[in-house]
Formats: C-alpha cells, structure tokens, sequence
C-alpha cells in the first residue's frame, strides 16, 4: 500500500501517528508541511475528499494570527494560498492513501487500513 504521512516532526499527534505506522510496519513515507512544503494541486486533491472544516485547524496559533478576511476566504475556498503559506493551519497528520484520507490520528482508524 502506497501511503503518505503528512505532518510536521515535532509535532506529537504526527509522532504518534509515525509509531503506529512503524511499529506495524507498515510501508509510509513522510511528507514534512515545512521543508517539504504542499502544493495547491495537493490542497484541492484533499478537499474533493473532505471538507475544509475538517482540514483547517482552528484551534491552531497560525489560525488566530489570521486577519477575518483571510480566514473567511479560505473557509470559502476564494484563497487556499494561505494554507500553502501556512501549513501549520491543517489538522496534522493527514494520511493519504490510494483509496482513503484520514485527517487527524485515530489508532481504530489507522488499523481499518490493512
């Protein structure tokens, strides 16, 4: 299974995730938000599969440094430059599949994949 961990490392909601994945040994490779960066092609991919309310993280310090405008535009979708910008906006991890995105870690959620 082609699977792709995106996070940040320090992160321990990501770690917990990683552990998980490892300890089953279960084949991923790790996407860092920060040096690797995220493109709009790959944004828009996740939002045809959830929608951005399950994406964005609004509890985040990157949310509340936003201005009202930047965050009404981009929970309308009429700017997702700002999640490129800011990748610490999204819920972390996101796990991308072939079939399935999951948003977040859930140990039940993660087993369903094998």
């Amino acid at each position: 299974m082609n699977m792709i961990l995106y996070g940040i490392p320090n992160c321990d909601t990501v770690r917990k995730a990683r552990k998980f994945l490892e300890e089953r040994q279960i084949d991923y490779r790790f996407h860092d938000f920060k040096k690797d960066g995220l493109t709009q092609e790959t944004i828009q991919k996740w939002l045809q599969n959830l929608p951005i309310e399950i994406l964005v993280n609004k509890r985040s310090t990157s949310w509340k440094q936003l201005t009202e405008q930047q965050k009404e535009n981009l929970m309308n979708q009429s700017d997702l430059t700002v999640l490129t910008e800011m990748p610490t906006l999204i819920k972390r991890p996101v796990l991308e599949t072939a079939n399935v995105l999951l948003v977040g870690f859930k140990a039940d959620e993660y087993q369903a994949l094998k």
